[in-house]
């Protein structure tokens, strides 16, 4: 490779750096996980340095150099965050006990982050040679080959949150865990109730993000850590289900998300007509990570729902009781409401798409059905069919009836139609009757104002009221009926 390293960060920000090391007659080195994405080919997600002293001092005088942010990160570790513009740049003292950069990445997690470069060779074309690589643990060949490996047991036992992260670098880059590590991350995995919240939340979500989030979550249930972080996804194990499914509740959960995923990749293969619109919505916020969660989390309400009536399986009110434990496990990982609100949203909403096709089949879809689902979605209608159609291929029983795939996608153009036809007309024009007019009529400010606005709306998207009059008409036979 005989790019520069840094030719993707700017001049000034480089020779900030040079400037700073000079200043404070310090070594500098490029390490982590930039050099490893540079040796991958990878664009850094932010630049990594480790300085041999001052390191903080060090960092509060770059971010003033260029007037940029200045993050304390820990003090003790001595490890510091300046954000300038789109860049960032993370800046740690050699770890604890190291007096050399060797000893500083033998400290590190795994072999491919244990890789350095003195700053200074950055700027010259020795950054093409990678023989001037300082690689201890060799990290370089562990590269090559695809392997994650661990640099020590100590590794684990040091910072605990780095068995999850070998899951999260497998799940980014396809690598292998090999065998030493692995039995590693199976002995240490209790450890990992010690760690926040926060950053447990976040490797997730990084595994989440990426295109092998089902095969991920897979390695963790084998290695026993997912039963660690969600022992309440794990109840479901050995729980049958009536016919229409062939998995017991945990690996349907599981097949939900190794669906998910493939739907996400390819929404136009399940959605034929809505493919384009789909990938627009999915490509909003972060979209792909709630859909995975609600995906391996929707039923997590069966166990405890599970009774059996006339020797028949049932699991009534199952979406409320998982909305109840989603709600109990996103506090327990700090989630944000927002993200903590859309993953419930889902999972409270996603046997709707099945009672309305139920219902479709057998006397059609009414505008009102429409309007109620509309307005319990939300924006997030698109996702709630997604996560439908991840929920019907995962249960592939000899009870199953046939053609619900396709049945899932009739139903979703057809709601998609009437909510463009007859439901967003009522929500963007302007309303037929106000609170003010049910005052005017005589009645006192109430719950009941919300009823009678949402029956209005109701049959104004039915086509039954079209004009103010009518809807005054409505609202006085109302009245005189109670």
């Amino acid at each position: 490779m005989s790019e520069n390293l840094l030719q993707k960060y700017p001049d000034r920000l480089c020779q900030a750096i040079q400037a700073m090391a000079v200043r404070y007659g310090v070594d500098v080195f490029v390490v982590g996980g930039t050099v490893r994405d540079w040796l991958r080919g990878v664009a850094a997600r932010d630049l990594d340095l480790a300085v041999s002293r001052s390191a903080l001092d060090f960092a509060r005088e770059l971010s003033r150099e260029l007037q940029a942010a200045y993050v304390l990160l820990d003090e003790d570790e001595e490890t510091a965050r300046v954000v300038w513009g789109d860049y960032v740049v993370d800046i740690a003292g050699f770890r604890s006990g190291a007096q050399d950069i060797t000893q500083d990445l033998l400290k590190r997690d795994f072999t491919i982050n244990a890789m350095a470069l003195p700053f200074s060779l950055y700027m010259t074309s020795a950054a093409a040679d990678r023989r001037m690589i300082i690689d201890p643990g060799d990290g370089l060949t562990d590269l090559q080959g695809g392997i994650i490996r661990l640099l020590a047991p100590d590794a684990v036992i040091d910072d605990p949150l780095r068995l999850l992260r070998a899951f999260r670098f497998f799940a980014e880059s396809g690598f292998v865990i090999e065998p030493r590590s692995w039995q590693w991350i199976i002995d240490y995995r209790q450890l990992i109730s010690s760690v926040s919240p926060e950053r447990i939340s976040y490797e997730l979500d990084c595994i989440m993000a990426s295109r092998r989030a089902f095969a991920a979550i897979v390695l963790l249930a084998k290695a026993e850590v997912l039963a660690v972080l969600f022992p309440e996804l794990g109840m479901g194990a050995g729980i049958t289900q009536p016919a229409s499914h062939h998995l017991d509740v945990f690996e349907h959960n599981m097949e939900a998300l190794r669906w998910m995923e493939r739907i996400i990749a390819q929404p136009a293969d399940f959605y034929p007509s809505q493919g384009e619109a789909l990938e627009q919505y999915l490509a909003a916020g972060k979209r792909v990570i709630w859909l995975k969660w609600a995906a391996l989390f929707h039923d997590l309400g069966k166990p405890a729902a599970l009774r059996m009536i006339h020797q028949r399986i049932t699991f009534y009110n199952h979406d409320r009781i998982g909305v109840e434990l989603v709600a109990a496990l996103a506090k327990r990982l700090r989630w944000s409401r927002e993200k903590s609100d859309r993953v419930s949203r889902f999972i409270a909403l996603h046997m709707w798409p099945f009672h309305l096709s139920n219902v479709r089949r057998k006397k059609g879809v009414t505008a009102r059905a429409c309007l109620k689902i509309y307005k319990a979605a939300g924006e997030e209608l698109p996702g709630l069919f997604l996560l439908a159609m991840a929920d019907s291929l995962a249960g592939q029983g000899s009870g199953k009836p046939d053609g619900m795939e396709e049945e899932l996608a009739a139903l979703y153009t057809e709601v998609l139609d009437v909510c463009r036809t007859q439901v967003e007309p009522v929500f963007t024009g302007p309303r037929l009757l106000t609170g003010r007019d049910l005052i005017d009529l005589g009645l006192e400010p109430g719950p009941v104002f919300k009823d009678i606005l949402a029956e209005i709306e109701k049959a104004q998207v039915e086509g039954e009221l079209n004009s103010r009059e009518q809807a005054l008409e409505w609202v006085r036979h109302f009245l005189s009926a109670r």
